[in-house]
């Protein structure tokens, strides 16, 4: 068989094993997202995965990069692809998404036991803080706009009693012209 061959059936064999899970997503025929552990997890993680021209003769490119990981330290992130990268040399010249997935999802504790959350660059506000800015803004949203004498006049010139336009007020009467 040739490498087009190989890939092709594993492509449907992926396509039929994977149908409907969330987990599973198909970038192109040839590169593919795996999501190990569940969305709630804050050990899960996202593994991309494409072929190379003659996979599975080659080992397929693993990464890491997907925005989902970015709480992931550089160091775990580095742990879980080498990790991986064993398993694939283990099965270079098979088949081995099915293997590769499944191996992850099995070993998602042992490939996260050192993961440490990152903590971005966003700088926290403490709670009183948050408290005396939005106090300060209410009370600069109960200055209403200010209308001179003029446009009172006008204003209740157009009005019912309730401040309401009267009905119709906005109707067009239609002319028939024959």
């Amino acid at each position: 068989m040739t490498a087009n061959e190989d890939q092709e059936m594993e492509l449907e064999a992926l396509r039929s094993i994977y149908e409907g899970d969330e987990c599973f997503k198909e970038l192109s025929p040839v590169s593919f997202q795996f999501r190990i552990g569940d969305l709630d997890d804050s050990k899960s993680f996202l593994l991309e995965v494409s072929w190379p021209e003659n996979y599975p003769e080659t080992a397929p490119h693993l990464s890491l990069d997907a925005f989902f990981n970015n709480r992931i330290s550089l160091e775990t992130k580095q742990y879980i692809l080498s990790k991986m990268s064993e398993q694939v040399e283990t099965n270079l010249g098979t088949a081995m998404m099915y293997t590769l997935f499944e191996w992850a999802k099995e070993n998602q504790e042992t490939l996260m036991e050192n993961y440490q959350p990152v903590t971005s660059a966003v700088t926290l506000i403490s709670s009183s803080d948050v408290m005396n800015n939005s106090t300060s803004a209410s009370k600069k949203k109960e200055k209403k706009e200010q209308l001179t004498k003029a446009q009172k006049r006008k204003l209740i010139g157009r009005t019912d009693n309730k401040g309401e336009l009267p009905r119709g007020w906005d109707w067009v009467d239609v002319i028939k012209v024959s």
